[in-house]
C-alpha cells in the first residue's frame, strides 16, 4: 500500500516537472516575482510591527508609570508587549510560509493545495470572463 502511494506520488511529481518544463520562462519568473513580493512584504510588515511595538512600549511606559498606579501600567505594558510580539511572529511565520510555498512551486515540487488553488483560479477566471461578456452585451443592447 505504501509502495503504491509512493509510486503514485513519484509519478505525480514527474508529471508536475514535465508541466513545469512546458511553461515558458516568463511564467516562472512571474511566479517567483509574485512570491518574493508577497513574502517580502509580510517580512517587512513583521519587522515594522516589531519596531513599532518596541517604540510604543518605550514611549508609553514612563507616562503610564508616572500617571497611574503600578499594576495598571504593568498590565497594559505586558499586553502591549505580548500582542506586539505575537503579531510580529505571526507575520514572520506567514512570510516564511509564502516564500517556502513559492519556492516549492518554482522548483517544480508540488506545494500543498496547489491543485485546488489552480482550479479555483480557473473558476474565477471563467466567472470574470462570463461577467465581462454579460456586461458588454448588456451595455451594447441599451
Amino acid at each position: 500500500m505504501a509502495e503504491q502511494y509512493q509510486q503514485q506520488h513519484y509519478g505525480q511529481q514527474q508529471k508536475d516537472q514535465q508541466q513545469q518544463k512546458k511553461q515558458p520562462v516568463s511564467h516562472q519568473v512571474v511566479k517567483a516575482a509574485t512570491g518574493a513580493t508577497a513574502g517580502g512584504s509580510l517580512l517587512v510588515l513583521s519587522s515594522l510591527t516589531l519596531a513599532g511595538t518596541v517604540i510604543a512600549l518605550s514611549l508609553a511606559t514612563p507616562l503610564l508609570v508616572i500617571f497611574s498606579p503600578v499594576l495598571v501600567p504593568a498590565a497594559i505594558t505586558i499586553f502591549m508587549l505580548g500582542s506586539g510580539f505575537l503579531a510580529s511572529g505571526s507575520f514572520t511565520v506567514a512570510g516564511v510560509g509564502v516564500l517556502s510555498w513559492i519556492y516549492k512551486m518554482v522548483t517544480g515540487k508540488q506545494p500543498p493545495a496547489a491543485d485546488q488553488l489552480a482550479a479555483k483560479a480557473q473558476e474565477m477566471k471563467g466567472k470574470g470572463e462570463q461577467f465581462g461578456q454579460e456586461r458588454t452585451s448588456g451595455s451594447q443592447a441599451s
